[in-house]
């Protein structure tokens, strides 16, 4: 075959394989519209996806299952999960193209493939769908909106209806709320639209009408004047902690539940994938997310934890730069946090090593912590100095991670990467709260220590473990295949 010939072929390949691409998008924003069902591929969010974005996942997904998955595969099964008329659900394509190809005699009928794989699907509950407030409007809470809005589909689970903050709600404070949540120096622009109606003192998003309450005091709010009714609050505001604090939203008119976006005292702390089951929320009104860092390392820290054992470890956490430290150096009431963070590593102390044995009671007393804040606006990195009761080398590591990242309960919370490369702002905009980093694992020659790295994006993969908890307190978590 000529050059020319090579090149006409190739040129339509990928005119065919972008054009099934489009394809799937339609079938994708279809099922999530009309049906509330998600596709998602290898745990990767599809929606608002370009043709480019989706066929640079696919990559990842054949390297990551070594399998030559291509758009063509999951078209196959886009068009039957389309036609099969499933219930809500969120659905890894990625998975279950996987499956098809290691079953491949029992994949040739798609529907009866699917009907097999996806049997439990019919039980699912009636989803009722949960009025959300949210409490404060900082770098967690703007990043909550717009996944809750973008998210929103058609309404089945949590629906944004408010947004509380201190001040006077004027016009110009309202565009300038808007206008942070419009556009942001670390993600990007919102993929929406965003206008204000000053008259009802709101935020229209996407066509959505988003009240903005201002307040002093939690309990002294009346949602149901904006028929809000037994609604999920979320706290990110960080001005009230513990459980006593907390409890003041539960006396407003209209709450029924509150999560906090920190730490909390006396209360549930969560990492969702490890602990959550242990709560139900029919019994418990108030929880925790925990931390960005006990989300990053806890689901790691269970895995080597069941698969290996840990006497002792040290945790030291690489965190970007956060909005309680001094831009230019000044007075701070904590040491070294007044030097200017833009220009300074800052040595400070992180309480994620304790807080990990409130989710592992068995690591209790085991861990030591602490944390350097650098120069970067976000995108951080828990270095694990582990010391194992049974030996391992860094195939071992690597491969019980990788399984862990592909099936099992924790497929959500871990991203495993493959990359040589990877650096700190490749890793802003993953929804896992842990990326671990294969690449970097270090053992001893005896097995008895190993150190690994995992990064974590510690504004969206964090808000994205919040959307999840928020969804389980709720009841309004669908069917999930992973």
């Amino acid at each position: 075959m000529s050059n020319k010939e090579t090149f006409e072929k190739e040129i339509n390949f990928q005119t065919d394989r972008r054009r099934a691409t489009v394809e799937f998008i339609k079938i994708i924003s279809d099922l999530w519209y009309e049906d509330t069902i998600e596709l998602l591929l290898f745990r990767n969010q599809l929606i608002d996806r370009n043709v480019s974005e989706i066929l640079h996942l696919l990559e990842y997904a054949r390297d990551f299952v070594q399998k030559k998955i291509s758009i063509f595969d999951v078209l196959e099964l886009a068009r039957a999960i389309k036609r099969s008329g499933y219930p809500p659900a969120r659905l890894d394509i990625g998975k279950l193209a996987f499956e098809c190809m290691i079953e491949e005699n029992k994949c040739k009928d798609k529907f009866s493939f699917l009907e097999r794989k996806l049997n439990k699907i019919h039980t699912q509950h009636t989803l009722v769908p949960k009025d959300v407030v949210l409490y404060g409007f900082g770098r967690i809470g703007r990043l909550l909106a717009r996944e809750l809005m973008t998210q929103s589909g058609r309404g089945k689970q949590l629906r944004l209806r408010a947004i509380v903050t201190r001040g006077e709600l004027t016009p110009t404070v309202l565009e300038k709320r808007a206008s942070l949540l419009r556009n942001d120096s670390v993600h990007g622009d919102f993929p929406g639209t965003i206008s204000v109606d000053t008259t009802n003192k709101a935020l229209i998003i996407n066509g959505m009408t988003i009240h903005m309450i201002t307040a002093q005091a939690p309990e002294a709010i009346d949602y149901t004047q904006y028929q809000i009714q037994d609604a999920l609050v979320i706290d990110n505001t960080g001005a009230f902690r513990d459980k006593e604090a907390l409890g003041r939203h539960l006396k407003a008119k209209g709450v029924e539940k509150v999560l906090l976006t920190a730490p909390g005292k006396g209360v549930p702390n969560i990492v969702f994938g490890v602990n959550h089951k242990a709560y139900d929320p029919d019994d418990v009104s108030i929880f925790s997310a925990a931390s960005c860092t006990t989300n990053a390392i806890t689901p790691v820290l269970e895995i080597i934890e069941e698969s290996f054992g840990i006497k002792s470890g040290h945790l030291e956490t690489i965190h970007a730069y956060t909005n309680d430290q001094n831009l230019v150096d000044n007075f701070h009431k904590k040491y070294r946090r007044g030097r200017a963070a833009a220009l300074n590593m800052v040595i400070t102390e992180t309480g994620a090593g304790k807080a990990v044995a409130k989710a592992l009671p068995s690591l209790e007393g085991k861990l030591t912590s602490n944390a350097i804040r650098v120069p970067v606006p976000n995108g951080s990195l828990a270095i694990l100095n582990l010391q194992l009761e049974k030996p391992a080398n860094v195939n071992a590591v690597n491969n019980v991670i990788k399984k862990y990242a592909l099936e099992g309960d924790l497929v959500e919370q871990i991203k495993y990467s493959l990359s040589n490369e990877l650096v700190s702002s490749d890793i802003v905009g993953s929804s896992a709260p842990a990326i671990f980093d294969s690449k970097a694992t270090i053992t001893t020659a005896d097995g008895s220590t190993i150190i690994i790295y995992v990064w974590y994006d510690n504004e969206y993969g964090y808000s994205h473990q919040v959307m999840r908890l928020a969804k389980y307190i709720a009841k309004v978590r669908r069917f999930s295949y992973y």
